[in-house]
Parts: C-alpha cells; structure tokens; sequence
C-alpha cells in the first residue's frame, strides 16, 4: 500500500510540477526604542522558518489565527516585503528556475508580470479616482503590453470574464458594491495572464451568498487559464471548498501541511484538530465538543522555548517546552512538526456520529 501511495505521489509530481518552493522563510520586523538614537531591541518574528510548495494549478489554502504570519508570507514571495533569510524559487515562464529575493530591479519587474495579488479588502485597494479602464488596463500599460484601442479591447474582454459588462469601464470604484469590487480586482490581477496569484482573504469582506459567487469564479478562472493559488484565509469552511491541499500556521510558524482531506479527515497536529473543532457541522448527527484552547497567543516579539504551542496545548510534555519540533513528512504529504504526532489520535471535522 505504502508503494502505491508513492507511486500515486510520483504521477501527480510528474504532472504538475512544482512551481513555487519555500524554503526557510523569515521576516523578523526589529523594535526599535529611543528618542534620538533609535536602538533596536528586539525583533518580532512574524515569520519564521517556513516551508512549503505549491504545483501549478494547484491551489494551497494557508490557513491561522489572524496575526499569525499569513499575509506576511504572501508579501514575501511577491518581495512586496524584503525577507530577513530564507529562499523563494520560482519556475517562471521566460526566466526559468529563479530565487526571488536575489533578483535585481529589472528582473524582478518581470518576474511580477507572472506572480500577481488580489488584496482582502475591495475598497481600499482600487483608487476612487480612477475608472475601471484606468484600473485594469495600467498593468497593460506599465509593462508595454497594450495602448489605445488594444488596451480597450484587452479590459473590455477582462470585465467580460469575470462577469461585469464592458460598458462599466467608464465608471469609478464607488458606484459598484463589495462583489463587483472584488471582481474589478481579479480582472487586474488576470492583466498580464500571470503564473501564480496571492489571494488574501478575498472574500472575507464579502456577504457570504457573494462568497460563494466569488469562489465559483476563482475556479472557473483557473480552469480556464490554467491558475495557481496561494488561498490566504482563516476561514476553514472556505479553504475546504476551494483548496487542493492545505497549510496550517501557527506564530510565524507552519504546523501542519497537507491534502485537505487528510487533514479534514485527520488531523497530526493539536492545533489544527482545535481549529477543526469550531467548524459549523450541517449534520446535526456530527457531534464535537469544541476545544477552547486556554492561554494567550504567543507573542512573536518573545516566543516561547520549544514548540510555541505548547503553552496551550493539551498534549504537551516535558519535551514539547524544551525541543523545537521540526516539520517532518510522516505520511504521504502530510507533514507535521509535533514531537507527539506517532501517538495521538486525534479527532477530524466529522466528529462521531451521535445515534
């Protein structure tokens, strides 16, 4: 079973291959303190050591409690934020295989027509004083795509992919809602036809009926143009529907790694069975008792020694308070960093099912 499971790796490897690879990721923000002489005196370790990849068309949901590193992470592929260590490779279409924090300027410039973000919130980030022409079609335009009446055409059929009449692109941002926003900004991060695009939490500031609609059109696209994501959420109900596999932080740091039925199914990791935990079950048949995790969030600025989680997990031994786990693969994509995760049994999204 253990060759099949391999061999079933391999095929999947063969087919899509890896397009972007984490490797040790850190962005550690210094404390600064002082009047005059500005002295640092610590860092806050927003992310710290973190691994992973994503195949192309494939969709990874990165999922955590808020403040945990997450949107930090997403700026750092896009070098939107400088890393502090760690590397980020990229297959690119032109350049190849490239490590995007050694890129120079020009380099980078291009490397970004193919990595594009589609940001949280839809109404601060489209300008209110620009029309939708203007919005979408600046890609095109920065980057020598498109001018004057190809530039119109290129946003008009942009509108009409993702559900907005072309007739629309004379107007500005305020006269639309939350939905059509959020639309206006999937057209312009499809401007450049890019390889992978960031998505942050885009439908938490949405209706959840608009959520859904939302969704439907992520998927649609990226069969179409053949997308990768990196899903950006904390929703945990929202990344089941739309994620291939999922990726759990905690503190800076990534917990649990996995297939999201492995993961929905099993849980390796505390933390993410108390997370599955407080997922809403539409069968009243499925019973969990929620898990109130006792203690604060640790404080990236003062971490705790160890395995950060250990302060409030249940399981936890002299061992978890002295030794940092480190992320193993202990089944078939499935990687945990968990000095107990052999062991423990934990309880998945389905509970038991009450007679």
């Amino acid at each position: 079973m253990a060759e099949a499971l391999k061999n079933t790796t391999s095929a999947i490897e063969a087919k899509n291959p890896v397009l972007l690879e984490v490797k040790d990721l850190k962005k550690h923000f210094p404390i600064r303190k002082g009047f005059l002489v500005t002295k640092t005196v610590g860092h806050v370790k927003a992310v710290d050591g973190v691994n992973f990849f994503i195949r192309e068309e494939e969709t990874l949901g990165l999922v955590g409690e808020s403040g945990c590193g997450k949107t930090t992470t997403g700026r750092l592929i896009l070098r939107a934020y400088e890393p502090t260590a760690g590397e980020v490779w990229f297959n690119d279409r032109k350049m190849g295989l490239v490590n995007v924090p050694e890129l120079e300027k020009h380099e980078l410039k291009l490397l970004r027509q193919n990595m594009q973000m589609i940001f949280q919130d839809p109404y601060s980030s489209l300008n209110p004083r620009m029309t939708l022409l203007q919005i979408v079609g600046e890609p095109l335009l920065v980057n020598g795509v498109a001018k004057g009446g190809e530039l119109q055409d290129r946003v008009a059929e942009l509108l009409r992919v993702v559900g907005l009449r072309p007739e629309y692109m004379t107007r500005y941002p305020h006269a639309f809602s939350g939905g059509q926003r959020q639309r206006i900004g999937v057209a312009r991060a499809l401007a450049l036809n890019p390889q992978l695009v960031v998505c942050d939490e885009p439908v938490s500031a949405l209706d959840v009926s608009i959520q859904a609609q939302t969704l439907n059109l992520l998927q649609d696209l990226q069969e179409q143009f053949g997308l990768t994501y990196l899903f950006i959420s904390h929703d945990l109900s929202v990344v089941e529907h739309i994620s291939d596999r999922i990726a759990v932080m905690y503190v800076g740091k990534l917990v649990e790694a996995a297939t999201t039925f492995a993961l929905f199914q099993r849980p390796l990791h505390p933390y993410t069975e108390a997370l599955l935990s407080a997922v809403p079950k539409p069968d009243p048949r499925l019973r969990t008792e929620p898990i109130i995790l006792q203690g604060d969030v640790a404080d990236p600025a003062n971490p705790p020694s160890g395995c950060y989680f250990h302060p409030r997990c249940q399981y936890a031994i002299d061992r978890c308070a002295i030794e940092e786990p480190v992320l193993r693969e202990l089944e078939p994509e499935h990687y945990v960093s968990c000095h107990r995760a052999e062991e423990l049994r934990l309880v998945g999204v389905l509970g038991k099912v009450v007679t």
